[in-house]
């Protein structure tokens, strides 16, 4: 059976036995599509039925998460962690809290941990979980009892060398700390079970920025392939998050402007750049919209969604030299790049999970005078970050800032170099999808015949 066919009837299998789950659908079809040089090339990933195995998790837990809130009311949710591949190491991905969240949210985004995390050199395997509880309007109290409640039925499955979760959407320093005070009650344990904690109690410098931090260091190694620098260079961000404010926070200090940011309830667009300090105030301290942005910035422009097309994002509409989508997935669609590359676009680099539409990507890859890097290796530095404080955690150390931060360039330039060098073995000098999916692959895939499972 040659690539395509096995591909194809993969896909087909998946369709059979997961129905309805689109999300997830969508990114196995991107990846699997990925890798069809390879399995042309080597016949023991067919044989081995490795295909067949790597798209279904190795376990996947649900629960029913109770809390009480401020009224008095009992509010149930559903809870997930989806361990799909541990062939190089401990489960690790992050938690989402968002109504979003759904068994297809999370098996779309714990399938491309596995190949992200393979990417980063480090030994940790591939996890996602969440719930569908929204962290926006609810209290301290609240937020604190929905995760004692949540980590009651989470901590059966993880640990230090078996299951390592972090953050994602919705889960950031505050609800970490709730998480892990329960773990560590129920346990009796003080380990590396959870990261992305506070830095007076085992978490790491650097962590917070990290996945803003290596997505632009991950496109200036893009750049510097072609000769070519972020220097001068206008950008438009999506998201306003942690990945959004700490990109825009590394674009500065490289000497670019951002010059957009977004949330739920519409975009901001301040042509002397974003102020990244009241960014981070408006959604660190003050968890507001960013409609409050422009009180203090006048000369900013905010448009609410209602504004905007059906389907479309205003964002993309500013033209720049550079994109960088940080938001959520399938934000960014074929119209969307298109205006783009109109405006003068040449480089967009992922750092949100899967953003881009599936004819979104097609329409990257196939321009030869625009690069495009793909979330697997554009926004791994977050949880190569992770990685680096289950080391510190592991070691009982402490590293600096400075430390932290050139590990975290080692591992984004390994990220590209793998990438890059994949690409030209097989012949598409530059095609980062290619190049990253068959990397992340193939480290597993081989990982997987060789344990025998």
């Amino acid at each position: 059976m040659d690539g395509q066919s096995y591909v194809s009837s993969t896909l087909e299998r998946i369709k059979q036995i997961s129905p309805g789950q689109t999300v997830f659908l969508q990114a196995a079809t991107e990846i699997l599509n990925s890798l069809q040089p390879l399995l042309d090339k080597e016949s023991k990933y067919h044989k081995h039925r490795i295909l067949d195995r790597i798209v279904m998790p190795e376990r996947t837990t649900m629960f029913r998460v109770t809390y009480i809130n401020d009224k008095g009311e009992a509010c149930p949710h559903f809870g997930y962690r989806v361990q799909f591949s541990s062939a190089i190491g401990p489960y690790k991905g992050g938690l989402r809290f968002h109504p979003s969240v759904n068994l297809d949210v999370i098996k779309f985004l714990g399938f491309e941990q596995i190949f992200k995390n393979s990417l980063t050199g480090l030994s940790m395997g591939g996890a996602k979980g969440g719930a569908n509880f929204d962290p926006k309007g609810k209290s301290d109290s609240e937020i604190m009892r929905f995760c004692q409640a949540f980590m009651l039925e989470l901590q059966t499955v993880i640990g230090d060398v078996i299951d390592v979760p972090a953050g994602d959407i919705g889960v950031g320093g505050r609800e970490i700390g709730y998480l892990f005070g329960q773990y560590k009650k129920i346990t009796r344990r003080f380990d590396g079970a959870l990261t992305g904690k506070g830095l007076n109690w085992g978490g790491s410098l650097v962590r917070t920025e990290a996945t803003g931090y290596g997505l632009i260091y991950f496109a200036m190694e893009m750049l510097a392939k072609n000769n070519a620098s972020l220097e001068g260079k206008t950008c438009v961000i999506s998201g306003a998050g942690n990945v959004a404010i700490y990109a825009c926070e590394k674009l500065y200090q490289i000497g670019a402007k951002p010059v957009t940011v977004s949330d739920s309830t519409g975009y901001i667009y301040d042509k002397d750049g974003i102020d990244v300090e009241l960014l981070k105030r408006l959604k660190e301290v003050e968890r507001v919209g960013l409609q409050n942005y422009t009180k203090e910035r006048v000369n900013a422009k905010f448009t609410p969604v209602s504004a905007y097309p059906a389907g479309r994002n205003g964002v993309w509409d500013v033209p720049c030299d550079a994109a960088f989508p940080c938001a959520t997935q399938n934000e960014l669609n074929l119209e969307d790049i298109k205006v783009l590359y109109n405006n003068g676009c040449r480089l967009l680099a992922e750092g949100a999970n899967m953003p881009s539409t599936l004819d979104a990507m097609k329409f990257m890859s196939e321009k030869s005078d625009f690069l495009y890097g793909p979330a697997k290796a554009a926004n791994a530095g977050g949880v190569a970050t992770s990685g680096l404080e289950m080391s510190q955690n592991a070691g009982m150390l402490k590293w600096s800032f400075e430390k932290v931060d050139q590990e975290l360039q080692n591992i984004m330039k390994h990220i590209f170099d793998i990438s890059y060098e994949t690409s030209v073995e097989f012949g598409k000098p530059g095609d980062l999808v290619l190049g990253g999916n068959i990397a992340g692959f193939r480290k597993v895939a081989d990982a997987m015949i060789d344990q025998g499972y």
